[in-house]
């Protein structure tokens, strides 16, 4: 496609963009009297307008039903989190039973590693791309000491080849043969979410399995921005949060995915909790754990109402929109002008100012760029800051910018490229 830097375009785009009437869903924040221009989907998504109107209906339930709210109304709260799993398991791949609604990353990444880490003397090792979110490192190296592992040698941390910023499937996949016999885990993440590189989830699944390992993915910058097929993938385990793609709020509730092949498996550790006990029997109160069949025997904890409100009213605007697919398309044109905006920046200026370390190809990379500033990184992102362009800054020198397709226009990546070449000049670079 044939991209042009101005003004005029950008407007041609959006008034031609089958998807544009979506940002009126969501509630803009505003810099100097205008919308500004929101590229931080990837951090925290924007609020829908219709989260006051769900959370309101639940908060009245409380107030005209009480207790009685989990049992009566139009919809009870016993049975609120079946409505969401069709729309999960869609965006997500999987079968609604394989979806379960509960608690937040981190606490499922735990939850999830106490079943499918099952390590022993010749089997311990666990495998994740080298920078993964701190989290998930905290968390491996965690389970690893609960267990009496070292981290130092019990984690296989795979780093791009030299000069390189991101990794190349062939060698993650390499990485896993050349350790097979040793191998217990492979936690990876769908999209690094500092490069921003969408990892071959499905090569990554067959290869740990043929190595005999298990294998899960944390899927924080990939739900709700790029097709996931967690059940066609094989994939054992994923866990995700909703407030970045998903807008569900900020802390929003998390979910996590059990492939159907584990239903049955008896030999799977779990911590129970009384809300993933067997729903005919739950409210008889017996000793003995039994787990209700699929993903929800995996729950601890009550469901949060008021969280999944807010979650049910932006999975809403998902179906409305007709799910992953056109998002993806919008959303690949989005991030392919603001990179060819970025590079035109360069060439007009001479030299590289500004670097996108995510991949070009876009089967690599989700809504996310990730650009390094070359000089005065942080003065860079405050001009952004100060003329209302809301990015994510990244230490040392990373600005990540996210056009989400659902309220992000082609106009709204134009500003920000408009910006970028203004601050070279206000900043004298």
């Amino acid at each position: 496609m044939v991209y042009q830097n101005n003004l005029t375009y950008a407007q041609q785009q959006d008034e031609h963009d089958e998807l544009k009437l979506f940002r009126n869903e969501f509630l803009i924040p505003r810099h100097n009297g205008h919308d500004a221009v929101y590229l931080c989907g990837n951090s925290l998504g924007l609020q829908p307008r219709a989260a006051k109107q769900y959370l309101q209906e639940q908060l009245n339930a409380w107030e005209d039903h009480a207790v009685e709210g989990w049992f009566t109304g139009n919809q009870p709260w016993l049975s609120y989190h079946e409505g969401l799993l069709p729309s999960l398991a869609e965006l997500l791949g999987a079968q609604p039973a394989e979806i379960t609604i509960m608690n937040s990353l981190t606490v499922n990444l735990h939850l999830m590693m106490v079943s499918f880490y099952k390590p022993n003397s010749k089997r311990y090792k666990i495998l994740m791309e080298a920078g993964a979110f701190p989290s998930d490192q905290y968390a491996v190296e965690s389970q690893l000491r609960f267990h009496g592992f070292d981290p130092q040698t019990a984690v296989i941390e795979i780093a791009p080849r030299d000069r390189e910023l991101t990794l190349r499937t062939e060698d993650i996949i390499q990485e896993i043969e050349d350790n097979a016999d040793e191998l217990a885990l492979i936690l990876f993440s769908g999209i690094n979410y500092y490069t921003g590189q969408l990892f071959d989830m499905e090569a990554i699944a067959k290869a740990g399995h043929r190595a005999g390992a298990m294998v899960g993915f944390d899927l924080a910058h990939a739900a709700g921005n790029v097709p996931v097929k967690l059940h066609d993938w094989d994939a054992d385990f994923a866990c995700w949060c909703s407030y970045k793609y998903m807008n569900s709020g900020p802390g929003g509730i998390s979910g996590a995915f059990v492939h159907q092949k584990h239903f049955s498996n008896n030999t799977l550790n779990r911590f129970a909790g009384w809300w993933g006990y067997r729903r005919e029997k739950q409210f008889l109160m017996q000793p003995g754990f039994e787990a209700e069949r699929g993903a929800q025997g995996w729950n601890v904890s009550t469901s949060p109402i008021l969280l999944m409100a807010v979650h049910k009213a932006s999975l809403d605007i998902f179906e409305k929109a007709g799910g992953i697919i056109p998002l993806r398309t919008k959303a690949d044109r989005l991030t392919a002008y603001l990179e060819f905006l970025i590079n035109d920046i360069n060439t007009q200026v001479g030299e590289e100012v500004y670097r996108i370390i995510t991949p070009q190809d876009i089967k690599q990379r989700g809504s996310q760029l990730s650009v390094i500033c070359k000089r005065n990184a942080k003065d860079i992102f405050n001009y952004l800051s100060d003329n209302g362009i809301i990015g994510d800054w990244r230490e040392p020198d990373v600005i990540r910018l996210s056009p989400v397709p659902l309220y992000n226009t082609f106009t709204d990546v134009f500003k920000a490229g408009e910006a970028l070449f203004k601050a070279i000049r206000a900043i004298n670079l």
